[in-house]
């Protein structure tokens, strides 16, 4: 059994960077596609941003490339997103999510992922 808990989310104004952790429990790597995906209020679930934890591969939507940065660390067995230059448009619960297939973290959808956090809200204020 997966277990993924995300924190750092919070209020912010614009401009503003925030770093979300998703710290897992319960897995063991080996070709492993982590990811993090943000819910607006009254919207679908979308991608953000995806990372094959084996070969440290990323890759993100289009929205937040050049402002948002994935990564994980292996020993501590927690993946992070660092967001910068937040928009109000960024509004949302952000969740991390993990699978064993390997190519997921491609862009998802959001069905390949089996295991999922609760979720964390980033408010971005203008």
């Amino acid at each position: 059994q997966v277990r993924l808990v995300e924190s750092g989310g919070g209020p912010v104004q614009a401009g503003d960077s925030l770093r979300l952790s998703c710290s897992t429990s319960g897995r063991a790597f080996s070709s492993d596609s982590m990811a993090w995906f943000r819910q607006p209020a009254g919207k679908e679930r979308e991608f953000v941003a995806g990372i094959s934890w084996s070969a440290g591969s990323t890759y993100y939507t289009n929205t937040v490339e050049g402002r948002f940065t994935i990564s994980r660390d292996s020993a501590k067995n927690t993946m992070y997103l660092q967001m910068n230059s937040l928009e109000p448009k960024d509004t949302a619960v952000y969740y991390c999510a993990a699978t064993q297939s390997p190519l997921a973290y491609l862009g998802g959808p959001a069905a390949n992922f089996d295991s999922w956090g609760q979720g964390t809200q980033v408010t971005v204020s203008s």
